[in-house]
């Protein structure tokens, strides 16, 4: 299985929503809070290009947010995703 990523903060309800959906699935993500963790705010902007949180990786893929990677549940390919 493929390494997830989650950069989030503590306050983020839709960072919430994406560990709930991922411990559902049986999948511990690699957490990385950009407020606490000097630097990740940065790493995360240069990885993704996007200034909001989440922001989801599977490997070195990145998924994007919440409604991303809820809609990949939804087709039915984010558990093929992460094999």
């Amino acid at each position: 299985m493929k390494t997830v990523t989650l950069y989030t903060t503590d306050t983020c309800p839709y960072c919430r929503s994406a560990k709930a959906l991922l411990a559902g699935k049986g999948v511990t993500p690699q957490e990385i809070d950009v407020q606490r963790t000097p630097g990740k705010l940065e790493e995360m902007l240069s990885r993704s290009g996007r200034r909001s949180v989440p922001q989801i990786f599977f490997g070195d893929t990145h998924i994007g947010g919440f409604d991303d990677l809820a809609k990949l549940d939804r087709q039915g390919a984010l558990m093929s995703m992460l094999a």
